[in-house]
């Protein structure tokens, strides 16, 4: 197992309710020039979960599970931010309220830009869910380091779900890590260049069909755990040679310029001290048996 100063992070509560679909009147134009009009970010989404496709919804920027916020008038204020920075990708939720009260999900990731975190649960615990329940989410992990990588920098990531990713030392100083995708630098696209990373996510763009198809981009699902190449997390978003992060898809493909799956930050060295390891297992749903792999085994 990996050392860690887990025995040494906060744990908090913070409490949120399910966000309402945010759908902006008028037409949208993809980056072909065509308009459309589509289900977008938000809501509690019945059918579509950790696990599925990332690509091919007749959709926008849709959010897997429930799309959650603690203040939806004011999403990047307190308590709304704070929320965002807190929870973490593998914390505990729990719905407090409502015909699923004491039902439990799992934290998948933060959205920019609607500024939800995105919490999957059983499509049986959605479908008795309403926009007035109140969620509880056992926030912990920020602060989470290594003991023994001092140049892999870990952020929004709970340490039982770091203990699940099948991480292994590389024998050069570094780690092996399992993912779905490596991503070239040139994809990272809206996003790019925030300040942190502690809340949010940022897209792989996939608007030219001979990257997509190379990099095999349309065969990410959500949950996957992806490597950013030439990408440094550090301390903000930006290009950096030899760079490696990691990060796991969050929000489907979109159709506007500069847009596509969205990835929330988990992981990143800034000196190439991270390998990663193509799996086409490396997804959150497969290692936690949630989501889409638990109705297979079912």
């Amino acid at each position: 197992m990996l050392k860690t100063n887990e025995n040494k992070i906060v744990e908090m509560f913070m409490e949120c309710r399910p966000g309402p679909p945010r759908v902006g009147p008028g037409w949208k134009v993809d980056h072909q020039g065509v308009p459309f009009l589509l289900p977008g970010i938000g809501g509690i989404t019945l059918n579509v979960g950790l696990g599925d496709p990332a690509f091919g919804l007749a959709g926008d920027h849709i959010e897997p599970g429930v799309s959650c916020t603690a203040n939806a008038d004011k999403p990047n204020d307190f308590p709304n931010n704070s929320l965002q920075f807190l929870a973490c990708v593998g914390n505990e939720a729990k719905i407090l309220s409502g015909e699923a009260k004491g039902e439990a999900g799992v934290v998948i990731g933060h959205h920019g830009g609607s500024e939800h975190i995105i919490v999957e649960f059983d499509r049986q615990v959605k479908e008795q869910m309403s926009y007035d329940d109140k969620i509880r989410i056992r926030a912990k992990g920020q602060g989470l380091a290594l003991s023994d990588f001092a140049d892999i920098r870990l952020f929004n990531l709970a340490p039982e779900l770091l203990h699940k990713m099948q991480i292994t030392p590389d024998g050069n100083e570094g780690l092996a890590v399992p993912v779905t995708t490596q991503i070239p630098a040139a994809c990272m696209g809206s996003g790019l260049g925030r300040a942190h990373v502690g809340a949010g996510d940022y897209d792989v763009m996939t608007s030219d069909p001979d990257t997509v198809a190379r990099y095999h981009l349309d065969k990410m699902r959500f949950g996957d755990f992806v490597a950013l190449m030439d990408h440094d997390n550090a301390y903000g978003r930006a290009y950096r040679k030899g760079a490696v992060s990691i990060g796991i898809v969050v929000h489907s493909d979109c159709r506007l310029a500069g847009h596509g799956p969205g990835v929330t930050t988990l992981m990143t060295s800034p000196t190439g001290k991270i390998t990663p390891v193509t799996d086409p297992a490396a997804n959150m749903a497969d290692r936690l048996n949630i989501g889409t792999c638990l109705q297979k085994n079912r």
